[in-house]
């Protein structure tokens, strides 16, 4: 195993402990408002504190960059780990079972190593940039859909950009017309871990951050799958608006949104 993938590992599981104790305690947990409709729990900051204490041991010059603790500049900027502690903070709150921790490491501003744990289902989705995808010890691959019709995608509401929902209702009414079913589950990191499995086909979201979709991205194309944003462009990471899924699957979406963005989704 590539020795920095190990660390990332190692460090979602101490995450992963942090959460399942706390999951099993939930009238314990301490949940406070960051903005609006967006909340933060004494958990996502002791799991994101376990993740930093994993990474500096090995790595104490690399950057961090956690959706929680901010950036934590190392002195070497070339390595720069991604972390979401809790991505699924909402359904961890309500005893929802789905939820996980997202570690990516970019290197060079090129993400390389990318790790999402499910931590309820002991289920980890991994990938090295050039090697593949896996889940556990088992390698991924997308679906082979020829398009839209018959597919299973898997989505959600944008509920922190409210000003996309007449939009992004429109480009829902379109694609419920073309697949067979819609998911909406409430974790970025495992919707893309799921489309890297074959489980959905494809999957679209609007207003994400980095943390969000950094790992779940390289998982994603190493099992074969392509990320855009809505216009087929490769500016997802900075604008948020993520499309991913099989090829032919992946172009169907974009080709189907298109005409229906409006001006803040052109980016």
């Amino acid at each position: 195993m590539h020795p920095m993938l190990t660390i990332a590992v190692r460090a979602a599981r101490a995450a992963g402990q942090t959460i399942m104790r706390a999951y099993a305690e939930l009238d314990q947990v301490e949940v406070t408002a960051k903005g609006l409709n967006d909340f933060v729990t004494n958990v996502d900051k002791e799991a994101e504190a376990a993740i930093t204490y994993q990474i500096r041991k090995s790595y104490p010059d690399h950057t961090i960059v956690g959706e929680e603790g901010g950036e934590d500049r190392g002195k070497d900027k070339d390595y720069m780990w991604i972390v979401d502690p809790l991505d699924g903070t909402n359904n961890f709150v309500r005893g929802i079972p789905h939820f996980a921790v997202s570690i990516a490491l970019q290197i060079k501003g090129k993400t390389e190593i990318a790790v999402v744990f499910d931590p309820v289902r002991n289920e980890l989705f991994s990938a090295v940039k050039g090697q593949g995808a896996k889940l556990n010890d088992y390698r991924l691959r997308v679906t082979d859909a020829k398009g839209l019709s018959g597919t299973i995608l898997a989505t959600a509401f944008p509920f922190k950009a409210r000003q996309h929902t007449e939009t992004y209702m429109n480009i829902i009414t379109e694609v419920f017309n073309e697949c067979n079913d819609i998911r909406r589950a409430g974790s970025a990191a495992l919707d893309l871990a799921y489309v890297a499995a074959g489980r959905v086909d494809g999957y679209f979201e609007i207003g994400l951050k980095p943390w969000d979709i950094a790992a779940g991205d390289l998982i994603c194309r190493e099992a074969g799958g392509t990320v855009t944003d809505f216009t087929g462009g490769h500016n997802y990471l900075v604008s948020g608006n993520i499309v991913a899924g099989a090829p032919k699957v992946t172009t169907g979406l974009v080709k189907l949104m298109r005409p229906l963005l409006n001006e803040g989704l052109k980016r």
